[in-house]
């Protein structure tokens, strides 16, 4: 007589047990964890972001073996690309292709070990080792110069691209409209350039956040990632010097930017990508119950390596298999603030209420 895992011999079972392990099997054949990132198709919702872990072949193969549905390579930052169009310019120059006069002007210096032209290389490299969409990703404050650079990057296989687009709003000289038409003017020269789907990774810093989004989304772009991780200072009290903040994000992180893709979701014409404090499954599953059609995460995976990916998946599939959730739209978005019963909460900000019932001692 046969047993099954537990045990039991298998015609001792009930009905019941028969029913429910045909239910199990069922649920598990019909999990379905693909979603639309813009015009992309994934076969899951997590992303590798732009970070260290994306600026090599190899590993990039040993984030799709892990399971990221997608990757987005390492920021070429803007004055990068600058540097790159000088020295060609420079081999113009000394080729007789450009005026000797012009010489002068342009000056040479040891830039990034990240080109231009090697960050084209990585591309190719890349398109040609993984079956998983190869974000390109540019790393930009205006619009001056470098967007012929899109082009080369359509042209280079690049899946899409990913615009990296963070203004400090500290000029006291500039209005609040002033310091945002630098995203639009930077959307529509790229746009005029090339047909590849565009995302906008941006910060909250803007003077009408949700108008500001909205706006955005309504420019034609594929996606918004909200929010790029930016350089913080600190100061060292012993040393009397300026720092760098904390690098990685930490799970309490989310919460910026889990409010916003909640209040946002629906509202704008295009998808809305969580980043920023997504540590685990927990993390992703609020992100996607607040109405992101994705996330990406990049400091779990510095923090506990990148096989941790496959976990995180696994956990995100057995949560969904407990909600009897088949695929994610069975609860994307259940918890938005357009869909919530209290959506009041996600506007709150004030918080006294809590403190109140706060425990005196820890």
């Amino acid at each position: 007589m046969t047993e099954d895992a537990a045990g039991i011999p298998a015609t001792r079972k009930t009905s019941r047990e028969r029913a429910f392990n045909r239910s199990t099997n069922c649920n598990t054949l019909l999990m379905n964890l693909t979603t639309q990132y813009g015009r992309l198709t994934l076969k899951n919702p997590f992303v590798a972001g732009s970070s260290g872990l994306t600026d090599s072949v190899d590993s990039l193969v040993e984030l799709e073996r892990a399971g990221a549905a997608a990757v987005v390579l390492k920021s070429l930052f803007e004055e990068e690309i600058l540097n790159d169009m000088k020295l060609q310019l420079g081999t113009m120059s000394s080729s007789g292709f450009v005026y000797p006069e012009t010489l002068d002007f342009y000056k040479y210096y040891d830039g990034p070990k990240e080109s231009a032209s090697s960050y084209l290389d990585l591309i190719q490299k890349a398109k040609a080792k993984l079956s998983i969409p190869v974000i390109a990703s540019i790393n930009c404050m205006d619009a001056e110069n470098w967007t012929y650079f899109p082009k080369q990057v359509e042209q280079a296989g690049a899946d899409a691209l990913e615009l990296n687009i963070f203004n400090l709003p500290s000029d006291m000289n500039k209005s609040p409209l002033e310091n945002e038409q630098v995203y639009f003017e930077i959307i529509r020269k790229v746009q005029s350039q090339v047909k590849l789907p565009l995302f906008l990774k941006i910060s909250y810093y803007a003077s009408s956040l949700a108008a500001f989004i909205k706006e955005l989304s309504e420019t034609g772009i594929d996606g918004l990632v909200l929010f790029n991780r930016f350089y913080n200072p600190d100061i060292d009290i012993d040393s009397l010097e300026l720092t760098s903040g904390a690098i990685l994000s930490n799970p309490q992180d989310i919460y910026q930017s889990l409010r916003w893709v909640a209040i946002m979701a629906d509202r704008v014409p295009c998808s809305l990508i969580g980043s920023t404090g997504i540590h685990n499954a927990n993390g992703a599953i609020k992100q996607i119950l607040a109405g992101a059609t994705a996330v990406q995460i990049t400091s779990t995976l510095y923090k506990n390596g990148i096989p941790y990916l496959t976990q995180i998946i696994n956990q995100f599939e057995t949560w969904m298999q407990s909600k009897n959730y088949h695929q994610l739209s069975d609860f994307r978005g259940k918890l938005s603030q357009k869909n919530s019963e209290n959506p009041a909460v996600y506007a709150r900000t004030q918080f006294m209420h809590y403190y109140r019932n706060f425990p005196k001692e820890l």
